[in-house]
């Protein structure tokens, strides 16, 4: 099924290209996206802005394709949930993702391990031509560390340990994250209504 991604994020691509690889989605970037203001204060509402606006962006072209978005955040137990839905702005919306990260750890500084336990969250929207919307959650709990590790990923990666593993996101290879991410559990699940409704 030819299905157009809203992200103009390299990073988030190739994951779902890989994570969705060998599904009854195929996977492809569109150029001319253009990004829309995620203005709703919920992960579900974010994702469904940003599909919704691609697909009236594919419709405008005479392309009929699906769409399919995500929204995802880290939310932090010590900061009661922050930054969540905001956590592409975090810091300043112009802000760049090393002052973000630094920003955070500043937030935590002086904390014990036990008490940086966090959560990333992914929602993803899918919508089929004519249809109605799938959208699926997954969560993924971990804790923050103190520095940053590793040097793969993006964005809080770096910062969010994978109990399970000993390892940071940043640290472990792609194949092994996408294995147990966020986005992974996300797209299981989609795939999964997915399947239900064929």
């Amino acid at each position: 099924m030819r299905t157009f991604v809203a992200t103009r994020n390299a990073g988030k691509l190739g994951e779902l290209r890989a994570i969705f690889g060998g599904s009854i989605l195929d996977l492809e970037n569109y150029p001319a996206y253009r990004e829309v203001d995620e203005v709703a204060s919920s992960y579900v509402g974010n994702a469904l802005i940003k599909a919704r606006a691609l697909s009236r962006q594919l419709f405008d072209s005479g392309i009929e394709a699906a769409a399919i978005a995500d929204d995802s955040g880290l939310e932090v137990d010590f900061l009661s949930g922050r930054p969540g839905v905001l956590s592409a702005r975090y810091a300043g919306a112009e802000t760049p993702w090393p002052g973000r990260r630094e920003a955070l750890l500043g937030e935590l500084d002086g904390l014990a391990e036990a008490e940086r336990t966090a959560r990333f969250v992914c929602v993803m929207a899918l919508l089929l031509p004519n249809e109605e919307p799938v959208a699926s959650i997954g969560v993924v709990e971990g804790r923050i560390v103190s520095r940053e590790r590793g040097g793969g990923g993006f964005g809080y990666d770096p910062l969010f340990l994978y109990p399970p593993s000993g390892c940071t996101f940043a640290e472990l290879s792609s194949e092994e994250k996408n294995a147990v991410s966020h986005r992974r559990r996300a797209a299981n699940a989609l795939l999964a209504t997915l399947h239900m409704r064929v």
